[in-house]
């Protein structure tokens, strides 16, 4: 493997999607703003949402590299991370190290282009991805929870390029759902070490695929109650009126999605969202249904009176359609 090639795949470009909760605080302000404020407003929150976007891929490769250098001994021991740049020997520990620190002084120059505020959510990722190389990556649970935390971060961040507030109900539904995919991470590398009659061991020390599986089930639980709780909350009804009950009516893709990571999981499959794009047509169908709804829920003229009068006999308030 040539060295301009380890680079890249030391930096995991195809993991830069889970980037994207960056750009939701953009997405659900745009959806008013594009209404109210005019498309140069939106433009110009556009470009600072895309910088904030780019800066988190440059840290999130940064760390990609310094875990990967830092855990090259233990991954020769797994059939599949075995491949990885730096157990494989196609990079240096040393290497890879400059070169993360390369990326994360990128990353900090793109969100100070943005404003200090960004880059100092920048900063606080960074803290918290060193914690967690430091010795968090070898705690059950709490390994997991710092990398949710991560991502919702990341959801806030994006709400701080932006200069919007930001929502504790979008926070809490990344973070969920990202405790959720952090739990099928963990399954898949169990599943895929057994399966290859691996020795292997998480190092978190997890007990086993009972104990992952009653973390999943709790996970998925959560994910799906906070998102359904969302849509229907008054702050969900305060920023999109009745457009608010079609994002409750997106819950089966959330269902239908869940269920197949979790089928992946305990099949050994990889646990990356484009393969599983790539490879699981129902997964690609559910969230392409999502997608898409989703921007017919948001921005479709007259999406919102036409749920309103399908599942409202009269305008109300969010608390009466709670009760």
């Amino acid at each position: 493997m040539s060295f301009p090639r380890a680079i890249l795949k030391l930096a995991r470009p195809g993991d830069w999607t889970k980037n994207s909760f960056v750009l939701l605080a953009f997405i659900f302000w745009a959806a008013n703003a594009v209404r109210t404020q005019g498309g140069d407003v939106v433009l110009d929150k556009a470009v600072d949402a895309m910088l904030a976007f780019a800066a988190f891929c440059l840290v999130a490769s940064g760390f990609y590299c310094v875990n990967d250098a830092l855990d090259a001994e233990k991954d020769r021991g797994h059939p599949v991370k075995c491949r990885r740049p730096v157990a494989s020997g196609a990079i240096s520990p040393g290497a890879a190290i400059a070169t993360g620190i390369v990326f994360v002084a990128g990353s900090f120059a793109l969100a100070s282009a943005v404003s200090a505020a960004l880059a100092g959510a920048v900063g606080v990722y960074a803290v918290l991805q060193l914690l967690y190389n430091g010795g968090l990556k070898r705690v059950a649970f709490v390994d997991v929870a710092t990398i949710a935390t991560g991502f919702g971060l990341r959801a806030a961040a994006g709400a701080i390029a932006i200069a919007v507030p930001i929502s504790v109900w979008l926070v809490l539904c990344v973070f969920f759902l990202c405790l959720y995919l952090g739990f099928i991470k963990r399954m898949c590398d169990l599943v895929s070490a057994e399966r290859a009659g691996s020795a292997w061991k998480s190092p978190a020390g997890y007990r086993g695929r009972e104990e992952l599986q009653w973390l999943l089930g709790l996970s998925a639980v959560m994910t799906v109650s906070m998102y359904l709780s969302y849509a229907l909350s008054e702050h969900a009804w305060s920023l999109f009126g009745p457009r608010a009950i079609g994002l409750a009516l997106l819950a089966p893709f959330v269902l239908v999605a869940i269920h197949r990571f979790w089928r992946r999981a305990n099949e050994g499959s990889s646990d990356s969202p484009l393969d599983a794009l790539r490879s699981d047509r129902v997964v690609l169908v559910s969230i392409l249904c999502f997608v898409a709804l989703l921007g017919v829920v948001l921005f479709a003229p007259g999406a919102g009176g036409l749920l309103e009068s399908v599942f409202l006999s009269q305008p109300a308030v969010p608390v009466e359609v709670i009760r």
